[in-house]
């Protein structure tokens, strides 16, 4: 009975003493091995006896359940003294330092916390919701320690952003390998400060050796980056790029409407309903109506103009088609240009990519649209870091994606007052220290695809 309680729960160094039922849970009173007694939970080695823990009463930790039954393992530990860390609670073979949970137990909670929403995760391990939490904190610190080496090791290009983790205005700063296609680094806030503490935890060398960084417009970043990676060159975003001008272009399609909306108004003098011939200097009733359609096809065309031609619905190119028909319109103009900076990231190489950026500068400067003029202008100072991300074939377009799995993360965990458990469940479930389930072969992790090519094109 006793080996096949030692199978079953997956227990190494350790004895087992006898088994009982209690309230219908199972009891297995358990010792570790003489050699793995009295040993500090830090450091790890053999330490005096100070006393016993608890007044030696037994403590109880959850272990994986046996059949339909909860399982816990009981022993009453002692305190000893470190050297080093002073008066700790001894550490037992089974569970991690500071945990009422045993690792196997612990790692499968952390295996379903990373693939399944914090309600199932509570009720399916019979364990409260706030506790998976602190469960893939130790779990993802143990990795993080038998990695043997720095995460940092080997990073040669990397992508920055901030993703919001909660409401009113609370952020978290992200730091992704485009090599490795993973998260390397989070933490709460954003500004230069929460930056700094990213550039600290690299040696000077790992700083020397990034050689790429991605990211959206922000000055605070391009700047703290040249200053501390000084071999590191800046790459600009694609989709960053064409979302100012697809917010550009949305704001000419309102100024269009409100346009198109006012002189509809106008044309129509006399009362709703009221019937007769059109007086003098009025519009007839049909030129009204279409000047009403002109607006309201205007006001629904907010899709057609910002989404990719090649990805419109039947509907939304029908209205596009109809825009173009418009001829001098400042939306359709303004259209084109948007299209025209598109066209900048599908160019062969960084010289066809720089002719092209060019040629769309001038056109845009001289455009008489104040909105695509003020694009041009940040463009502009933009050039060469723009220019970047078309000769390197590189975005933040991974960056992004791994956004969208924190946003599902805190979704699923239903909000995390404790952000150090939402930083350790976001490395579990975007890094490369992926939890593995007890008595389960080690998988590798698939690694990410390079690149983003297409994301703005």
């Amino acid at each position: 009975m006793k080996s096949l309680l030692l199978l079953a729960l997956g227990l190494a160094r350790t004895v087992v003493l006898g088994a009982r039922i209690e309230a219908e849970r199972i009891v297995v009173s358990v010792r570790p091995y003489k050699r793995e007694q009295r040993r500090c939970p830090v450091c790890g080695r053999a330490c005096d006896f100070y006393d016993m823990a608890n007044r030696g009463a037994p403590r109880l930790w959850r272990a994986m359940d046996l059949a339909r039954s909860a399982c816990y393992l009981e022993y009453a530990p002692c305190r000893v003294r470190c050297p080093e860390h002073g008066v700790r609670t001894e550490a037992v073979p089974w569970a991690r330092h500071g945990a009422r949970f045993t690792r196997d137990f612990e790692d499968w909670v952390a295996w379903l916390a990373v693939r399944c929403t914090a309600s199932a995760v509570s009720e399916l391990a019979r364990v409260e919701w706030h506790s998976v939490g602190g469960v893939c904190r130790r779990v993802y610190a143990e990795l993080e320690a038998a990695r043997g080496a720095s995460r940092f090791d080997g990073v040669r290009r990397i992508g920055i952003d901030e993703t919001s983790y909660k409401k009113g205005h609370k952020y978290v700063t992200v730091v992704v390998d485009h090599d490795r296609g993973c998260l390397i680094w989070a933490h709460e806030g954003t500004g230069k400060d929460v930056l700094n503490l990213f550039l600290d935890e690299l040696t000077r060398e790992q700083r020397r050796a990034i050689e790429v960084v991605t990211a959206d417009g922000a000055r605070w970043i391009r700047q703290l980056v040249k200053r501390r990676c000084p071999n590191a060159r800046w790459v600009m975003d694609p989709f960053h790029v064409v979302q100012w001008m697809n917010d550009a272009l949305d704001a000419v399609r309102c100024e269009e409407w409100n346009a198109a909306r006012a002189a509809a108004r106008a044309a129509r003098p006399r009362p709703e309903g009221k019937r007769g011939r059109p007086a003098k200097g009025e519009l007839p009733p049909e030129e009204v109506r279409a000047l009403e359609e002109e607006a309201a096809s205007i006001k629904g065309s907010r899709y057609a103009l910002v989404k990719n031609p090649e990805d419109l619905t039947d509907g939304q190119r029908a209205r596009l088609e109809a825009l173009k028909k418009r001829a001098g319109s400042r939306l359709v103009r303004a259209w084109e240009l948007k299209e025209d900076l598109r066209a900048v990231f599908r160019a062969a190489d960084g010289s066809e990519a720089a002719e092209l950026l060019d040629d769309w500068m001038h056109r845009a400067a001289y455009c008489k649209i104040a909105k695509v003029v003020a694009v041009e202008k940040k463009v502009r100072r933009r050039r060469d870091d723009i220019i970047a991300a078309v000769e390197l074939g590189i975005s933040n377009g991974r960056v992004e994606a791994i956004n969208n799995k924190i946003k599902v993360a805190v979704r699923m965990g239903y909000g995390f007052r404790n952000t150090d458990n939402l930083v350790a469940l976001l490395m579990l479930r975007c890094g490369d220290c992926q939890p593995q389930l007890p008595g389960r072969p080690v998988k590798a992790r698939k690694k990410g695809v390079k690149g983003a090519k297409s994301v703005a094109a």
